[in-house]
């Protein structure tokens, strides 16, 4: 098989393919053979009619076209790859006419730009400092007194960080709603963990104060009507903070060494979130150099990956993608527009990276990749050698090997990145 690319305006290539007579003889030879299965023959069992007999009944065209459809998505892959053609869409394909001889095609398809991006070896990415601040240790200790604080009842206005007892109810259309409505339920004031619109509306009330509000609720169409009735208004009492105290919340004896460990854990998870903050934020920083356009097929085809994706991780928790957006309150325009612009970003860092691995003359050698094919294999339960030669038939590890070079290039740009706090 011979194949040509051409380059044509508007990011597309135009492939000449000529598989020759005798190659695709062994496709038409394959197609006679299906046709004698399904075609019955005077004197012959199903299958077993020689090729010239149903040449003769059925003319050499039926077998040419029946090859032609069968064999012609491999020819078109084979020619992709022997022209390194990086193809993003669904070609055109034009067959050229005959009925004997060599199998003639062009396909024209749209492939993936190469751009370049000036300035991405100076990127600026801002990342906080990854240290536990005196607010964060406070905020903590915070935490741990509110858990052990004493509700005392006071005859006052509620106020944000009380705590009050009411017995809440919901109906729409003087009906009542199943699971919105709870008796002797004990809730912060200001904390908006319960129901939109609840906090507004025990504001300043008092013991014995009967209210209403009406709000949305996820899952539910149009507002619901609540009457809320306040039973009590409780005050915290915060424990002390002293070593006595420490002692009985946490492993340690004194504050100090209880907020030596919270500095160290906090600390701890700052450092990794900066790294992965450092990591988004050198992409977005990439991504952000791209002024070439954007084909749409790539961003078609990446949204289309993250709503499968989506569907694929619902469908393992027994949902699916139309309850998903239901109990989230989005409609399907919202929600793939939102897709959209995240793929957008994403699309214009893989251009981005592809750009400075050319740039850069980053390679991934024979070792990188055993390593990648090891870790892959072992997620994947399946020996390296099985998986490599699976990988090699499908034509894919020179993807593997490229996008082992995308990721080297984006720690290169992170490595070589300004980072200012």
């Amino acid at each position: 098989m011979k194949a040509v690319a051409e380059p044509l305006e508007g990011n597309k290539v135009k492939l000449s393919v000529e598989v020759d007579a005798a190659e695709f003889d062994k496709a038409v030879d394959a197609a006679f053979r299906r046709l004698a299965r399904e075609v019955r023959i005077d004197g012959f069992r199903p299958g077993k009619a020689p090729r010239r007999v149903l040449e003769a009944k059925l003319g050499a065209g039926v077998a040419r076209e029946e090859a032609v459809r069968e064999a012609l998505p491999d020819y078109y892959e084979s020619a992709l790859r022997e022209t390194d053609t990086d193809a993003i869409a669904q070609p055109e394909i034009d067959i050229t006419p005959a009925d004997t001889g060599p199998l003639l095609f062009t396909a024209t398809v749209e492939v993936r730009p190469v751009i370049t991006v000036p300035g991405y070896n100076s990127l600026k990415v801002v990342v906080p400092k990854p240290e536990a601040s005196d607010d964060d240790i406070t905020q903590q200790i915070d935490r741990l007194r509110n858990q052990g604080a004493e509700l005392t009842d006071v005859d006052r206005d509620a106020q944000t960080g009380d705590a009050v007892v009411i017995d809440i109810h919901g109906q729409q259309n003087d009906e009542d709603v199943p699971g919105l409505d709870a008796t002797d339920l004990t809730y912060e004031v200001g904390s908006g963990s319960l129901i939109d619109g609840l906090d507004d509306a025990i504001a300043g009330a008092k013991a014995g104060d009967a209210l209403t509000f009406d709000t949305e609720v996820p899952g539910h169409e149009g507002e619901v009507h609540f009457k809320v009735l306040v039973k009590s208004v409780k005050e915290k009492q915060l424990p002390e903070v002293t070593d006595e105290w420490a002692s009985e919340v946490s492993e340690f004896d004194t504050v100090d060494e209880l907020k030596a460990d919270l500095t160290k854990r906090i600390s701890g998870i700052k450092k990794a979130n900066a790294q992965m903050t450092l990591r988004s934020g050198t992409a977005d920083a990439l991504a952000g150099l791209v002024v070439d356009d954007v084909p749409a097929a790539l961003v078609d085809g990446e949204v289309q990956r993250r709503v499968e994706d989506l569907a694929h991780r619902l469908s393992h928790q027994g949902a699916n993608l139309q309850q998903w957006l239901e109990a989230t309150g989005q409609s399907v325009e919202d929600f793939l527009e939102t897709h959209r612009a995240d793929a957008l970003t994403s699309v214009k860092v893989d251009l981005a990276l592809r750009a400075v691995v050319v740039a850069e003359a980053i390679e991934t050698s024979d070792e990188e990749l055993d390593e990648e094919l090891e870790k892959v294999a072992q997620n994947a339960d399946e020996k390296p050698e099985k998986l490599r030669k699976r990988l090699e038939a499908q034509g894919v590890i020179p993807m593997v090997k490229h996008d082992l070079a995308k990721a080297k290039a984006l720690q290169w740009l992170i490595d070589n990145a300004e980072v200012v706090d």
